[in-house]
């Protein structure tokens, strides 16, 4: 039968046993982290409760493994979904799909797709190959990088659920409105010549008849991939933050990131396209300004800029789009996250 073809068999009782023991220590470690980041600070390093030196170091021990364990957490559940969703099988579902309907989708999926700044060039090829327009090619990409686990767990973890539904939302629709502009300007004149002569050779499509056990693997070593690579970013965020946090005088970036003042928006875009950071390492930052008076609309705004509008990518993107485009991409959608930006300062 079709469907038992496809069907994934149930992981083993010591898989499932294994996974609830790993949960039931995970809470336990998630309740006691700020009563015992508190004991560290204040009892055994003997700082002064509510000094900046002691404020600073309480901030750190608490964030770090926080923001680490909701981490480890949303990328285990991530990557469970996203056996489901491999490149090919994204590729397939948006062939064919008409404007407007395939930037939705196109979005949609950037979310739960694996996706790299490296991969951005087969994907691209693999896309306009299969005769997927342009802007729903530019939709995934533009959300991909933007709306990944990283960014989710951080933003849930440091502002709650809220802030991260409006982030979602936000990313989503500036993919979606982004690759729709795109799309109707008829630029694919400038791609690459080459592009369009290649024949691209499809990956089999294997993610419909991995076992239970098989997506459990992947998705523990998933775990340890992605924590192992972004730790670093984490600690360094959350450093520069809680030297924020004790240490900058309360409400002293209002003047320059408030609401109040309305160009602050446009200069934290300018400034954050050219740099270059992962969420792991922007979040803690920008959680920190938030805190002493920057409003939420900038700090997101200069988030999204940095992230999604990577250095790294737009370079990577230059071996098969011509300057115009990737002007007109960086153009585009960072007039979309100004925007948002202005959209969160209004209602937030």
């Amino acid at each position: 039968m079709a469907i038992n073809k496809i069907s994934a068999p149930r992981a083993t009782p010591r898989v499932y046993i294994a996974l609830a023991l790993a949960a039931i220590a995970w809470w336990i470690a998630y309740t006691i982290l700020q009563p015992l980041a508190e004991f560290v600070a204040y009892n055994i390093l003997a700082l002064e409760r509510g000094s900046h030196l002691g404020e600073a170091v309480a901030f750190f021990l608490y964030d770090v493994p926080k923001i680490l364990l909701l981490l480890s957490a949303m990328i285990f559940f991530i990557t469970i979904i996203r056996t489901f969703f491999s490149p090919e099988r994204t590729r397939q579902l948006l062939g064919g799909r008409r404007v407007g309907i395939g930037n939705v989708l196109a979005a949609m999926l950037g979310i739960v797709t694996p996706f790299c700044s490296c991969s951005a060039v087969p994907l691209f090829i693999g896309f306009v190959e299969s005769g997927i327009p342009l802007g729903v090619t530019f939709s995934f990409l533009i959300a991909a990088p933007v709306i990944n686990e990283v960014a989710v767990v951080l933003l849930f973890g440091l502002f709650g659920w809220r802030v991260a539904a409006l982030y979602i939302a936000s990313g989503l629709t500036i993919a979606i409105f982004a690759g729709i502009v795109i799309g109707r300007l008829n630029l694919e004149r400038y791609v690459e010549d080459f592009v369009w002569q290649l024949q691209f050779t499809a990956a089999p499509d294997e993610s419909g008849k991995l076992t239970w056990d098989e997506r459990i693997t992947r998705a523990i070593n998933a775990v340890r991939q992605i924590v192992g690579k972004v730790w670093l970013y984490v600690v360094i965020g959350i450093a520069v933050g809680a030297g924020i946090h004790g240490y900058v005088p309360t409400d002293a970036l209002a003047e320059v990131m408030g609401k109040s003042a309305w160009w602050s928006v446009p200069i934290a875009v300018l400034i954050g396209i050219p740099l270059y950071s992962n969420a792991a390492g922007i979040i803690p930052i920008v959680s920190a300004l938030i805190e002493k008076g920057a409003s939420l609309g900038t700090a997101l705004a200069f988030m999204m800029a940095v992230v999604g509008l990577s250095l790294p990518e737009m370079i990577i993107l230059r071996r098969v789009l011509k300057p115009q485009l990737i002007a007109i991409f960086i153009g585009v959608v960072g007039i979309a996250i100004i925007l948002t930006g202005y959209l969160f300062n209004l209602v937030m």
